[in-house]
């Protein structure tokens, strides 16, 4: 594994995250971000991070608990079955606003451009979970910084706030890809349906799907519910994604 990690300068602090590199190929290299689920910075998130990078990207991994200061290793599959650890959790993932999100984003996008190894100016996103509202909310943000995001088992996306991702996607000039769960309260029919609306209102080339029989988590392989055939097909959209928007990979 290529992990180096690094510390990041933000509006609120210094954000501790990894960089991973393709094994064995020299730079420069188009750069993505990679946007957490809600149970933190752990192995699995690494090794997702470096399979990635294995595709020919540089691949920034922000821890975005870093206000909160050091937290404990999180495990998914204790934290499904604890009451008490999946509200810890939800806090954390709660305390994340749309004003944290864009911050921290702009942060990130200033770091990779100041990387001699990192191609530009336009990157790529991609989030799990909590990370992949964070990931259309970036995109949102900052239209003229991402060629593509991508969100997989995303919760919230169009949801009944204002700070919703939906609201949002009206100046995207980049590509988006959003694959979903079924049977996720986080990302109910209507809120795939508002979301496809409003990308279609806007002109954003995109695609909005469910993955049929995978649940909520299903590309993360230490949650409870990860599905290989699920995973390897979110991989292959990933790529895909990346390779006509970034740039073929290594």
């Amino acid at each position: 594994m290529s992990r180096v990690d690094v510390s990041i300068k933000t509006r609120d602090g210094v954000c501790p995250a990894s960089v991973f590199t393709p094994a064995g190929v020299a730079g420069p290299w188009p750069g993505v971000i990679f946007f957490m689920d809600g149970y933190g910075i752990r192995p699995a998130l690494w090794e997702m991070a470096q399979r990635l990078a294995d595709g020919g990207y540089l691949v920034l991994l922000p821890d975005l608990y870093y206000r909160d200061g050091p937290y404990e290793q999180m495990v998914p599959k204790a934290a499904a079955t604890d009451p008490a650890l999946k509200a810890a959790m939800m806090a954390k993932v709660r305390s994340l606003d749309r004003d944290r999100k864009v911050a921290d984003a702009a942060a990130f996008i200033d770091y990779l451009a100041s990387r001699s190894d990192v191609t530009g100016p336009r990157f790529g996103a991609t989030g799990y979970c909590m990370g992949g509202n964070v990931s259309l909310t970036a995109a949102g943000a900052f239209p003229e910084r991402f060629a593509a995001a991508a969100s997989f088992h995303g919760g919230g996306l169009a949801a009944d706030n204002p700070d919703s991702p939906h609201h949002f996607v009206g100046k995207i000039t980049g590509r988006i890809y959003v694959a979903g769960a079924v049977e996720d309260g986080s990302f109910p029919d209507e809120q795939k349906q508002r979301l496809e609306q409003a990308l279609t209102e806007a002109k954003v080339p995109h695609v909005v799907e469910t993955y049929p029989g995978a649940l909520h988590g299903f590309a993360v392989p230490d949650h409870n519910v990860y599905d290989k055939e699920a995973a390897e097909r979110h991989w292959t959209a990933l790529f895909k994604l990346f390779e006509q928007t970034l740039g073929a990979g290594a």
